[in-house]
Order: structure tokens, then sequence, then C-alpha cells
């Protein structure tokens, strides 16, 4: 039977572009593998918890966009590390900066000072007065109101947020008419996701990730993005913080309409909650402005963020900023860290920051790969779920079948191409910020492939 036979519902199969049709079958099949890789992960099985379920490919080297495994086979990485290499694989500046460094002085406990870790608080204040966020406007003169914390990963850094959260909303309790012993509830919404770390978890509202670990911290209320109607009878006075993500990434990349945030922002003020937005991975020009919010109204803005992914390009670190008013109550022994704000950490995401803050075209080459992710969700209405979600770098092709996200992931791999899923009906496109357009185009070449090959399987009911 012909593959290419119409559809049942009369949609004809599209004529594929010269370059898609080159990727209509696989180009990097995951099997077989070189005894020598079946021997390896093998013995790694005995050894490594089983946590993930991976592949049967190594990966041995990187370069830029691209990964190469242990048979030599390139992979075009639009998945970043989960959104973590902005400078791409193997960067030469960020190898350079971290071997002198750690020449140097990698770590000497937070006892004392290092000459990184305030040159690292410093820069990201001073960029967000410069682009915009936390409450000021681009451009701002101001030379203090925001401080940092310096941790190791995202999760630490949401961790350390819900603790901040709950140490400032008792200090306001008695403004506004509860003792400080009930103001601990937190707010969280649908779809979100804030690490799997005991606090971090219990804000995750998806019973995947909750249900083997419960019970959870209690006093945590849940709502639904984009509901202001809901925000009064969700956010009370014992509400001692919310966390939110600008742009919901893990759960299927779902933007939060501003005049929402606004809202959260107005009942936060009125009831004394900290608002916390977990910028972990969309912040840091993900979204082609310096933080999600950065683009927003200052009456839009949160008393805190978080972040962590790209700002060492794979190093390891996390940071909480947050306005005086929360950081007025945090005092010294009240929170800590052995290997946070380390030397070497800081070092690396200094350089890292200061770049990134210089990218060029980040706007324009975003828009281009939105327009071709546009286009292919033009192309297969009866495979796509228009519209393409998302913001800048970090955007969702939705599906109407929840059964393809996962399908695509790996038909994309066999093809060379490396994505992610997302929630329950998405793949998440998140590539490196240095990406040159013609790999945005031979990415959506590859993508075009992977659709297709949806279309047929979906006409034969494979």
């Amino acid at each position: 039977m012909s593959l290419f036979r119409p559809f049942r519902n009369s949609i004809p199969f599209r004529s594929l572009s010269t370059n898609a049709a080159a990727y209509i079958h696989p180009t990097h099949p995951d099997s077989p593998q070189p005894q020598a890789t079946h021997d390896k992960l093998a013995r790694y099985s005995r050894s490594v918890l089983n946590t993930y379920a991976r592949p049967p490919i190594i990966f041995t080297r990187g370069s830029g966009l691209y990964l190469y495994d242990s048979q030599h086979r390139s992979y075009l990485d639009m998945s970043g590390g989960i959104a973590v290499n902005a400078l791409g694989h193997a960067d030469e500046g960020v190898a350079r900066v971290m071997g002198e460094q750690a020449a140097k002085l990698v770590h000497n406990s937070n006892l004392y000072h290092n000459e990184w870790s305030g040159e690292l608080a410093h820069l990201l204040t001073t960029l967000t007065k410069l682009h915009g966020g936390m409450g000021y406007q681009p451009n701002s003169a101001d030379s203090s109101g925001l401080k940092v914390f310096l941790a190791n990963s995202g999760t630490e850094a949401n961790e350390g947020a819900l603790k901040f959260a709950r140490v400032s909303g008792k200090a306001r309790a008695e403004k506004v008419g509860v003792d400080a012993a009930d103001k601990s509830e937190l707010v969280c919404f649908r779809n979100a996701f804030h690490g799997r770390s005991m606090g971090g978890l219990s804000v995750t509202p998806n019973p995947k990730y909750q249900d083997p670990f419960a019970p959870l911290i209690p006093g945590v209320r849940v709502g639904d993005i984009n509901d202001i109607h809901s925000l009064t009878s969700l956010v009370t006075e014992k509400t001692c913080g919310v966390i939110i993500e600008p742009v919901q990434g893990e759960g299927g990349i779902h933007n939060v309409d501003v005049e929402f945030l606004q809202a959260l922002r107005r009942r936060c003020d009125e009831v004394g909650a900290v608002l916390i937005y977990d910028e972990i991975q969309c912040g840091l020009f993900r979204s082609t402005d310096l933080w999600a919010h950065s683009a927003l109204p200052p009456n839009a803005h949160p008393d805190l963020i978080t972040m962590a992914k790209p700002l060492a390009n794979g190093f390891p670190i996390g940071a909480v900023m947050m306005r005086d008013s929360v950081a007025e109550h945090v005092s010294p022994g009240s929170h800590g860290t052995t290997f946070g704000g380390s030397p070497l950490s800081t070092c690396v995401a200094h350089h890292v920051l200061t770049r990134l803050a210089q990218m060029p075209d980040l706007k324009a080459r975003a828009g281009v790969l939105r327009e071709r992710l546009d286009g292919l969700a033009a192309a297969y209405p009866d495979v796509v779920k228009s519209p393409v979600r998302g913001r800048g770098f970090l955007l969702g092709l939705p599906f109407l079948n929840s059964a393809h996200p996962a399908r695509a992931l790996t038909l994309a791999r066999q093809r060379g191409l490396l994505i992610l899923v997302a929630g329950s009906d998405a793949v998440r496109i998140v590539p490196s910020l240095t990406i040159a357009e013609s790999e945005i185009h031979e990415a959506c070449h590859v993508l075009e492939a992977v659709l297709e090959v949806l279309r047929r399987e979906s006409e034969h009911g494979v």
C-alpha cells in the first residue's frame, strides 16, 4: 500500500521541500549501535540510578549548536541542554575563563568574600536597572534597591525564594491583620514547574511529579493562569508568597497575560504577599529581553526573581534577586550554602552574562524561528494545533494528538535534531542564543520531515 495515498479527510500530503525530503527517512538511527556502546551502557546501568529514560546514545563532545556521539555523528541541538547552553557547547571564551580561574581559586567558603561573587551580583542588579525589571524602568540610574543571593541550581534558588517569602511575609502579617504564624500559605499555578526538592515540588502541581513523594508541604493553594477573577479568593491575607513563571516552560510553554500579572501584583500588595517570578527558563535573554518581565510595565513586576539555567552556560549556579523590601527581613545565618557563590562559578557567570548582554540580532533571529514554526503549523493543520506558543527562543509547537510530542522527539533525534517535550501536548524549542539563521532553517527542514512522517503514520493508524 502506498504511503502517499490521500487522507480520508481529504487533506492531501504536502509537497515536501527538497531540503526536508532529505530527512524523510532516519539519518541517525538509534540502533544498531556498536558493541562497544552497548558494553559501556550495560556497565553504567550497574552503577547509575535509573531516573531517566535515555536512548542508547553516548555524547562525547560538542561545538556550538552541535553535539557529537561516540559514532562521530553530529546532532543539531535545539534543546540547548534544556535551555542551559546559551553560548553553545564548548565555547572557547567560557573554557578559557574557567581554566584561568580554576588555576587561581576554585573555592574559599562563604565565611569570606571572594572577588567574583560581589561582581556578579553587581552586574545582575546593574543590568536589571539598565534593561528594566524588578520595578525599574529601563535605564534607571538608581544605585541600590536590589540584593542577590547566589546558589548552585534553579531548584536551590526556588527553595531559597520560598523561604525568603515566608520570613518576609511573617514580618508583614500585622499590617494585614493576621497572626505571623498564619502568614504561611503559598500560591502556585497549574502547569507550573519549580523543581524537584520538597519545597519546589510542593508548588509544582503535577500528580506525575508529586504523588510518589506525598505528603508535601501543607498550605499550598493552586490557581489557573490568566484567571483574574479567582485572585481575590486564591491570594488571601494568609498568603506569604506567590510563585509563577511569566512564560511557563516545562508545563507546555504557556504565556501569562500582562493583565493577569498586573492584577496579581495588585493583589499581592493588598495582602502583603511576596510575588516571585521563576525566570529560571524564560529569563536571561531567552525571551530576547533580559527578563521575561522586562518588557512589561513596572506594575507587573515581581518582588523577587529566581534564575539559573544559562547563567554560567552549563556550570552549576543559581541565584535569587529580590527587592530591599524583602531583603531587609533576611538576616545573617537565616539561609546559606556551602558551594553557592564560589569564585569559579561566579567568574564564569560574570563572563557569560556580560556576553549575553551584548548578543546581536536576538530579536531578528527569534523572529525568523517564529516565522518558520508558524509556517509549519499552517502547513500541517491536521497535525499541529495552532498557534505556536511562547516568546523569543522559548517556543512550543503544540500537537492535536497527545501521543505525537514524544514520537516527534524520537523522529527528530533519528534525523539528527534534538528537541524537548513540554507538558502534555507540545515539543519545546530552546536553542542556544548564538544560533545562526542557517541553523534555524536546518532545524525546520527536519521538523517539516517529522511532521510529514507523523501525518503519514496517522493516515495508516501507526
